[in-house]
């Protein structure tokens, strides 16, 4: 854990992520990536130099099986707020819609209840859990699928409603984050979406492991190209590194293999 919280915050602090007294929501689908970084920025708060408050929100998309009271029995373990919103965004897409596609339009349906969530609340700054991984393969997809070079940024401010979103865990791999959650017992919800493992995503997945065993270092390259451009926001910020009773573990190895 104190590796993982090492990368955390160099990742923070590369692309400054976290400022004096910022107000940081979590947003906790109830998955492995999620929970894992709210556990690691909970611990971070006890040392990190620039103090900041935490709370945690989960968008329940009206999904049949899915409880989240075990979450909301580890975020008070944590000392961290927990708000979950209700919505029908499952059976608006699945049984009303019936989208054969309909990863995109729920990603836009969660991040609109999110982002209303975050302004009632108060919050201008929303933590989410992507990984190295989930990075290489989001640029993968803009790549094959869409003939563009693209990638979520580290730090994305939305100006339409005033928040910011931070991926503190850039740094670590899915490996790592799978192995964490399973040492840790975190309490994961099981994912009931009907689309689970049959997206593109899943395909881009596979495609990776497949040429890895061809290139080992494919996904070391792909990443660093993105962090020397032509991606924006992606080029590391120059900085002094404030000290902190952890700082030895921040000089691990950034892209240590999962």
């Amino acid at each position: 854990m104190q590796r993982m919280m090492g990368l955390v915050r160099r990742c923070a602090d590369d692309y400054r992520m976290i400022s004096p007294h910022d107000r940081i929501a979590v947003g906790v689908s109830g998955g492995k990536d999620s929970l894992t970084l709210l556990a690691l920025l909970a611990a971070m708060r006890e040392y990190y130099p620039r103090p900041y408050e935490l709370t945690a929100i989960t968008i329940d998309m009206g999904l049949e099986g899915m409880d989240f009271s075990p979450i909301a029995e580890y975020c008070e373990s944590l000392g961290v707020p927990f708000h979950i919103v209700k919505t029908q965004i499952g059976p608006i897409i699945f049984d009303y819609r019936k989208e054969k596609n309909p990863c995109s339009m729920c990603a836009k349906m969660r991040r609109g209840a999110l982002n209303k969530a975050l302004t009632e609340l108060g919050y201008s700054k929303v933590a989410l859990g992507h990984h190295y991984d989930d990075a290489v393969e989001t640029f993968l997809m803009s790549l094959l699928f869409e003939g563009r070079l693209s990638c979520f940024q580290p730090v994305t401010y939305l100006d339409r409603t005033g928040v910011t979103q931070i991926r503190p865990m850039l740094y670590l791999t899915e490996g790592m984050v799978r192995r964490f959650a399973e040492e840790q017992r975190l309490p994961v919800v099981k994912n009931r979406c009907p689309a689970d493992k049959n997206t593109k995503r899943e395909e881009i997945k596979q495609l990776i492991v497949r040429l890895s065993k061809e290139y080992p270092d494919l996904k070391d390259r792909i990443f660093g190209a993105m962090q020397r451009l032509p991606l924006p926001e992606w080029g590391v910020i120059p900085h002094k590194r404030e000290s902190s009773r952890s700082e030895g573990s921040c000089d691990e190895e950034r892209k240590a293999k999962g």
